[in-house]
């Protein structure tokens, strides 16, 4: 926030506006980032601004890295709950996993297709939570290896945090008492995911993903009621 403050990234942000037809109405970076964050607005809309950005980061020219500083300021809201969740996750130390995120968030935009990507945020945010959780998955296989132990014996964090064989107990269980919507509540309650990121995943509205959300809780609560 405060390298986009300066007359010189005003400058930068100046020459992206320019090139970027999408960006023109935002005076400076903090109208584009209150549009982004605050407004409403038209999801189609911003979808366009993050893909102007996009574009800009992907270039050569001296504003990309204004684009880049742009966009992982646009993304911060989930970046940060990526952040939160793989610190619960266990996934290194806070400014390991801080150091990451943003590594591995420059990465993807950087070798982004915006021809086979329709939604810019639900992409990005989804390609480096996943890598991460892939790459503490194979460092603990490693581990497995090189101390000869059984990986039977050793929990693995999984997506959930809870070892793979905790986790297929659970999916077990919350399969036969809420059959579809079993994965929807394990991803928002266990794994910390919002609705809306869950919703991207299964294919679904938010108000759809919300709908169901509250029904199978309604259906959870109820099960958990019933037990002595």
């Amino acid at each position: 926030m405060h390298s986009s403050s300066n007359l010189h990234f005003q400058r930068s942000f100046d020459a992206v506006r320019r090139e970027q037809a999408a960006l023109s109405a935002f005076r400076d970076p903090a109208a584009l980032l209150d549009g982004l964050h605050r407004t409403p607005g038209d999801p189609d809309r911003k979808n366009r601004i993050l893909s102007a950005l996009v574009r800009a980061a992907q270039g050569d020219g001296p504003a990309f890295n204004c684009a880049l500083t742009l966009l992982l300021l646009a993304l911060w809201p989930g970046l940060d709950a990526i952040r939160r969740r793989s610190l619960w996750r266990r996934l290194g130390t806070a400014d390991e996993i801080a150091s990451d995120v943003l590594a591995r968030t420059t990465e993807a935009v950087r070798g982004l297709d915006l021809g086979r990507v329709n939604w810019i945020a639900a992409t990005v945010l989804r390609n480096v939570e996943r890598d991460m959780i892939r790459m503490r998955q194979r460092d603990q296989t490693r581990e497995y290896l090189a101390s000869g132990a059984d990986p039977d014996e050793v929990a693995d964090s999984g997506e959930s945090g809870i070892g793979a064989a905790g986790y297929a107990k659970l999916n077990g269980a919350m399969r036969k008492l809420l059959g579809d919507d079993a994965l929807l509540v394990i991803r928002v309650s266990i794994e910390g995911f919002s609705q809306a990121e869950v919703a991207v995943e299964l294919g679904l509205t938010e108000a759809a993903a919300r709908k169901r959300y509250q029904r199978a809780m309604r259906r959870l609560h109820g099960a958990l009621q019933e037990i002595p």
